[in-house]
């Protein structure tokens, strides 16, 4: 059975890659767990009936979704995961797990703000931000939010709205970019942190010359227990963005988002296929999710 053990988690939409991913990751990290999958139905599009749509599993302390989306949406830096590493020797582990195949983004070395960092990004296109950090926070790996081109500078915009809009949020260290580090502008966000629902992310600006913004590859789900709490972050969070389907949203930054009940893995999952295909099928007709309406299906 699929349990929600988090209230945010992170969904990375890949081509076909899902059990592949899932399989990598277990070689790297130590602490890796399979919580459910769903599979494809009849009314899935694109999809084999009976093979994997989404595996949801849990990397050290943080909850994720792997999709067999298709080739829609390509991952991308601009949404990375910080790995907060206990000694030199776990970055430099990682480094070498998660580099094979992959494309390194900023060298393993020694900067002013660690002894131990590098930014590796994996054969799957996942970024790992991967840092020593010689006092360990509550939370292993957190997702890290790059503000690039068009919305460069809304980094601690951003932190506002989010943390306006969850509970238990609040936002935590500041730094910013001094004076002379041009292109980025002297104040934006050279690194930030913040929590929402007790869970940890992070941001930053950067106005150097990238090729790549937010897009849906990467979203952010949110496991609402109510239709009050779907209506209400849906109607937050799309203001001044776009509504997409099946229950994702983009807000005003491009950041995508699922507003998903709780109760819809598992009226997809489990031995009725029959009623697995009408769920979907219902959700496929559907923008916002109604909680009545899948559960009629």
């Amino acid at each position: 059975m699929i349990m929600k053990t988090q209230k945010l988690a992170t969904c990375l939409w890949l081509d076909n890659q899902a059990e592949e991913v899932l399989e990598f990751y277990k070689h790297v990290f130590k602490n890796v767990e399979v919580i459910g999958a769903i599979n494809n139905t009849e009314a899935t599009p694109g999809g084999e009936p009976g093979t994997v749509l989404c595996i949801y599993f849990v990397l050290e302390n943080m909850e994720f979704l792997a999709m067999n989306g298709g080739p829609e949406y390509k991952i991308n830096p601009s949404i990375s995961y910080m790995v907060n590493c206990a000694s030199t020797d776990e970055v430099e582990y990682l480094w070498d797990k998660l580099s094979k195949g992959g494309t390194p983004l900023m060298p393993l070395d020694k900067y002013p703000f660690s002894e131990k960092y590098g930014w590796i990004q994996d054969r799957f296109g996942v970024s790992w931000q991967l840092i020593f950090t010689e006092t360990q926070p509550l939370q292993k790996v957190r997702p890290s939010l790059m503000f690039t081109n068009e919305v460069c500078g809304k980094a601690e915009e951003a932190m506002g709205f989010y943390t306006s809009i969850f509970e238990n949020a609040e936002i935590g260290t500041v730094n910013r970019y001094p004076a002379g580090m041009a292109p980025d502008k002297e104040g934006t966000i050279m690194f930030a942190d913040f929590r929402l629902e007790n869970q940890g992310f992070a941001v930053m600006d950067s106005a150097q010359d990238h090729k790549f913004t937010f897009n849906p590859a990467i979203s952010i789900i949110i496991n609402c227990e109510t239709q009050q709490e779907v209506d209400y972050f849906w109607d937050k969070l799309k203001d001044g963005g776009s509504e997409m389907a099946c229950g994702w949203l983009t807000d005003k930054y491009g950041i995508a988002w699922q507003v998903t009940p709780t109760i819809l893995p598992k009226l997809l999952q489990g031995a009725d296929k029959d009623r697995a295909g009408r769920v979907m099928l219902a959700m496929m007709d559907m923008v916002k999710l109604d909680i009545a309406k899948l559960e009629e299906a």
